[in-house]
């Protein structure tokens, strides 16, 4: 456990994405097998602890220290691994830090009345770096900055392989993952991915820079379709398996039978998850009713009728198509969805155009139908092949130019890991005028990015100097015609949403500018976003 409890301590601290990959690398080097195995399971997202909740470690500290006490510390903190670590009153006893192996074999077979007991035996074995530690691996929130294909990398270079050939065994693999390490370390052959209904690692595509890429690409090189604004997901039928993964490879079938039913051919396709209705996609708010979900009852399936529109085809039947240009897969697809009697399953149509101006000219003004509801274009060479990852040059998203309020800070939350000390998650509303004509802010949307480290020191101040109520975690600031702080939001679409008081919901809000200089007044009303959302 030291090692695991060094390594994430490291992480949280390192900001360079090369130091990253070495400390992971080292880690997974130096470490003996199982903790290594389990220790790369924690950093890619694999292990999961059902048996041990917050709420009942909450609870633990608050039966061996004064709640209000602890309730104060977790406030200042603002993270309850941390918290915990920090003022965990240790019982005298515990002599011996427990390995990484044994607080996953444990707590893998125990029930919550046997995890809380084993947690609280290990909290008092460990020292502060230890505790913070076991509890991010067991509440299953490490924070520290690597992506689970940043780990996945680490461990290519730790055998001298390509990443893409370890996302390609990933989904076969099972955690300790012996066999993976007996292979990059030349003790055993390489692991096989022939499992049926198994994830194959995604091609993603680069931002398109107009003022670069256009001057050097051939549009005739080119296919040009909608990028639809829902979620990539990989469809399998494969061999008796029906699966749904989304991009990262996490299995979402359970939530999407009348997807999975669907599924009447045999192969991997590659597509959008959307709301569809009578072979239209509906808004992404509508897709979000069925998403985070793990079952959907006949009533929701009804209301929000879930589908794929289909960009490629992986798998044809049992041949792999990856190594085929995207013309010929294209082909294949065509031919696939022709003969599918699936009604939740159609083709993204490719856009014609002649030159860059033509199709930029089809992305400033989409013609009527469910491209209105596009986030933009996708650009594909019809010779590519389909390469996991994001190569440079064969595929380009080019988004839609993001629209932009003028909104006024409501309320402010801490954020976590590194960001814990500070107020990092904002809530801002515009004005909207009442049946009296009296004017108040409404919230219609919450940012936690967009702004740099110094900006962010300066929200932070503004927050502590201007904070006139406090609920839990949440602070109310000062916002009024007279006073507040303007910020300039970015987004990329609207949607009307019943779930929030305003009646509206932004798609992938961010801080794009501070307005110190704006008076609070002058920020946008609500009829503007309603006019946006018209238009």
């Amino acid at each position: 456990m030291r090692a695991f409890a060094h390594l994430l301590d490291r992480l949280s601290l390192t900001a360079s994405r090369n130091a990253k990959l070495t400390l992971v690398r080292d880690f997974l080097r130096e470490t003996p097998d199982p903790d290594r195995g389990w220790g790369l399971a924690a950093l890619t997202g694999n292990l999961v602890f059902k048996a041990a909740k917050p709420a009942a470690i909450r609870a633990a500290v608050e039966a061996r220290m004064d709640p209000t006490l602890f309730a104060w510390s977790y406030d200042y903190v603002g993270d309850l691994a941390e918290t915990v670590a920090l003022v965990w009153p240790a019982r005298p006893g515990a002599n011996r830090q427990p390995e990484l192996s044994e607080v996953v074999e444990a707590l893998h077979g125990a029930t919550r009345t046997e995890a809380q007991a084993l947690i609280e035996g290990w909290l008092d074995a460990l020292d502060a770096d230890g505790r913070w530690a076991l509890l991010k691996l067991v509440t299953g929130g490490l924070r520290v900055g690597l992506s689970a294909r940043l780990a996945r990398q680490a461990t290519a270079d730790l055998g001298g392989v390509a990443v893409a050939e370890i996302e390609e065994l990933w989904h076969a693999l099972t955690p300790p993952y012996a066999d993976l390490f007996a292979w990059l370390e030349g003790r055993s052959a390489r692991p096989t991915a022939d499992a049926p209904g198994r994830f194959r690692p995604v091609m993603l595509a680069q931002a398109i820079d107009e003022a670069v890429d256009f001057a050097r690409l051939d549009p005739a090189d080119y296919a040009a379709e909608w990028k639809w604004d829902g979620i990539r997901v990989q469809a399998v039928n494969e061999r008796g398996e029906r699966r749904l993964y989304t991009r990262t490879g996490d299995v979402i079938s359970d939530a999407f039978p009348d997807v999975l039913a669907g599924l009447d051919f045999e192969g991997v396709i590659d597509g959008e998850l959307v709301v569809m209705r009578e072979g239209r996609v509906g808004s992404f708010s509508d897709l979000q009713q069925r998403l985070n979900r793990k079952t959907a009852d006949a009533r929701l399936m009804a209301k929000f009728p879930a589908g794929i529109r289909a960009y490629d085809l992986l798998l044809d039947g049992q041949t792999d198509l990856r190594g085929l240009s995207f013309r010929d897969r294209r082909a294949r697809l065509e031919a696939v969805i022709a003969t599918s009697r699936a009604a939740n399953l159609d083709l993204s149509p490719i856009q014609p155009f002649a030159d860059w101006d033509d199709l930029a000219r089809l992305r400033g003004d989409p013609p009527e139908g469910d491209a209105q509801l596009a986030e933009g274009l996708m650009l594909k060479r019809w010779e590519s092949t389909y390469t996991a990852g994001r190569p440079k040059g064969p595929w380009f998203k080019w988004k839609r130019d993001p629209r932009l309020v003028d909104a006024v800070l409501m309320y402010a939350q801490r954020g976590h890991g590194k960001r814990s000390s500070l107020y990092s998650d904002f809530t801002f509303g515009v004005w909207r005028e009442d049946s009296e004509g009296l004017l108040s802010l409404t919230p219609v949307g919450k940012a936690y990015f967009g702004f740099t480290d110094e900006e962010l020191k300066q929200l932070d101040a503004f927050v502590r100097e201007n904070t006139i109520e406090r609920f839990g975690p949440v602070r109310s600031l000062r916002a009024n015609r007279d006073f507040g702080l303007v910020v300039e939001v970015a987004f990329e679409g609207l949607q009307r949403s019943t779930r929030h008081k305003s009646g509206l919901a932004m798609r992938f809000p961010r801080i794009n500018r501070i307005r110190w200089d704006k008076p609070a007044r002058e920020a946008d009303d609500l009829a503007t976003l309603e006019r946006m959302l018209e238009g």
